[in-house]
């Protein structure tokens, strides 16, 4: 894997194992040795990756105990999932070029079009990394449904971001007649 320089990982590590103790979580030596390998790397490791590296220093960790790890961060908002999430693997047969907006709450996924993010350019640090063929942008949210239920400080907080997304041109089925669906 590649790692990270040794100041941002135990920056990383430092950060990690304060908000889980804040949490009230017990730090296991598992635990920790789970968020030193994931802090130590650039390289967005899954579960079987972290698990085969966290095992040779620690024989006695299981691929479970890693996946709950992973899940207790990502539910602390401490880590973030890249890809399809963890109830199951999502098919999407529409094949023209669009973006998905994901709840992240209920799991909801609905297609969406922009011409601003069809526009935008690689940057030369990813083309850096290879050829693109190609590119997708998916948005994190709370759909309708869910942010309806959330209490009305919390609806305040969100009120910035979604005027962000609303100015950068995002058009979402409502806007547009041709709004696919995924699910």
């Amino acid at each position: 894997m590649q790692k990270s320089e040794p100041t941002r990982s135990a920056a990383r590590l430092g950060h990690l194992e304060a908000a889980v103790r804040k949490a009230g979580v017990k730090l296991t030596h598992q635990r920790l040795e789970i968020f030193r390998e994931l802090a130590s790397t650039e390289a967005h490791p899954d579960a079987e990756g972290i698990f085969k590296a966290v095992r040779r220093r620690v024989p006695t960790v299981s691929l479970d105990t890693v996946y709950r790890t992973l899940w207790m961060l990502r539910d602390l908002g401490l880590v973030v999932t890249l890809g399809p999430n963890r109830e199951s693997l999502r098919f999407d047969a529409n094949l023209e070029r669009h973006h998905h907006y994901v709840c992240v709450r209920c799991g909801l996924v609905r297609d969406f079009d922009s011409e601003a993010l069809n526009a935008l350019r690689m940057p030369a640090a990813v083309k850096a990394f290879g050829s693109v063929v190609e590119a997708q942008v998916e948005v994190r949210g709370l759909c309708e449904r869910c942010q309806s239920q959330r209490s009305p400080r919390a609806k305040a907080e969100d009120e910035p971001r979604f005027a962000q997304l609303k100015t950068a041109g995002l058009k979402g089925p409502e806007q547009k007649r041709k709004g696919r669906r995924s699910s």
